[in-house]
């Protein structure tokens, strides 16, 4: 097989001549490269590294992590990481035994010492802007979709170790959604379904990628062009299948496309149905997956002013810090409310069943998804307004 080409400096990288963290992140891409046929290295603007939570990663990174620290690691360009498992700052988490805590701090203070920024979000897009058609190297399948779809931007799924080597680097190989030849749409997708709440735009997401498998579709039809519904349509896609780009209306070329899917109420119903997992009264409403932008914070403290949660219902609305810090008053009335906000972890990454969670409500298809495979955990999908409805009092 051939290798593809390196440069002089990047064949030193290669070789170790500037140390085992980087030599050992080029072996990584060039390997990488050499799968996928890439001819060269390109340099990428940002970074995001997945695998960061303990309770899905587990002790195997940590040695990799002390290594790279150990040889003088420092990343190359902007990285952000992950959700971890614990929100440190929640007093709610030091229910879980003082082991996983330190274990989880261990890997974050890993990361921080390479030089990536302690983000602990899967929404890095609401902390640092991104241009539109940079090259990027990120590793959460929701944010990989939402970079190519909605910023622009052009990033393959990395993994975990590819994404951290790149970050090292500062270059991915040319490959894949890096290359414009492979970010045309193949399938058309017509929605006649009514879909109005982020639920649906994520129950619709669901059946799509599941369908879709890793192909790339436009989708015309009932779509509204709101964020968070855009946000909650391409994680589910991720998740169900290996969706990384879509296209709406108006892409040239749509009369070309010769696979066509149509999507309508029956579909939409059937996904909620296989979605919801249960029908009992909740111990948890999640709001927060992928994370929820600032205008989500308001929406949320907007429902619950004035209001007060049941006192046996858990409310979680999930942010990155970074839009926490710019959400004190809504913060306020949401935690006033007896609700919790939540930062640097998801209800997707930690341990629930650890926290007295056996049954929860989200808007999230993405959480209804896996809530059941990772956590054992029984879950039902309903639309935010409805969750909301589900965690209050009676007036």
């Amino acid at each position: 097989m051939k290798r593809l080409y390196l440069s002089r400096e990047e064949e030193r990288i290669y070789n170790g001549d500037f140390g085992w963290a980087y030599e050992i992140s080029m072996k990584i891409l060039v390997k990488l490269g050499d799968l996928y046929g890439a001819e060269r290295l390109i340099p990428i603007e940002s970074a995001h590294v997945s695998g960061v939570s303990y309770k899905t990663i587990g002790n195997a990174p940590i040695e990799f992590l002390e290594a790279l620290v150990a040889s003088n690691g420092r990343v190359k360009v902007d990285s952000t990481i992950n959700p971890s498992s614990i929100d440190f700052e929640d007093p709610s988490f030091n229910l879980l035994p003082g082991e996983l805590i330190e274990k989880q701090k261990r890997i974050i203070d890993l990361y921080s010492a390479l030089g990536i920024e302690p983000t602990l979000t899967c929404t890095p897009y609401y902390i640092r802007q991104i241009r539109t058609g940079s090259h990027v190297s990120w590793a959460e399948s929701s944010a990989v979709i939402y970079a190519n779809s909605i910023l622009g931007a052009w990033t393959n799924r990395e993994g975990g170790p590819s994404a951290l080597a790149s970050a090292l680097i500062g270059k991915t190989p040319d490959y894949g959604l890096h290359r414009p030849e492979n970010r045309r749409a193949s399938v058309l997708v017509k929605v006649e379904a009514d879909i109005l709440s982020e639920s649906d735009y994520g129950s619709l997401g669901i059946y799509l990628g599941k369908v879709l498998g890793d192909s790339i579709p436009v989708i015309q039809g009932k779509i509204v062009r709101e964020e968070c519904f855009l946000k909650q349509m391409g994680a589910a896609m991720a998740t169900s299948g290996m969706v990384s780009m879509f296209y709406l209306n108006g892409l040239d070329g749509v009369s070309q496309i010769e696979e066509k899917i149509t999507v309508d109420n029956r579909d939409i119903r059937r996904s909620y149905e296989e979605l919801s997992s249960a029908f009992e009264k909740p111990d948890l409403i999640f709001i927060g997956c992928p994370h929820c932008s600032l205008e989500e914070i308001k929406s949320i403290s907007s429902l619950l002013y004035g209001r007060r949660i049941k006192e046996d219902i858990k409310l979680w609305v999930c942010t990155p810090r970074f839009i926490r810090s710019r959400a004190y008053d809504c913060v306020k009335v949401i935690e006033a409310s007896g609700g919790r906000v939540i930062s640097d972890t998801c209800a997707v990454v930690t341990w629930l069943r650890e926290l007295g969670v056996e049954t929860l409500v989200t808007n999230s298809a993405k959480t209804a998804y896996y809530a059941p495979l990772m956590s054992n955990v029984k879950a039902i999908l309903l639309p935010l307004k409805k969750c909301i409805e589900v965690a209050l009092r009676e007036v």
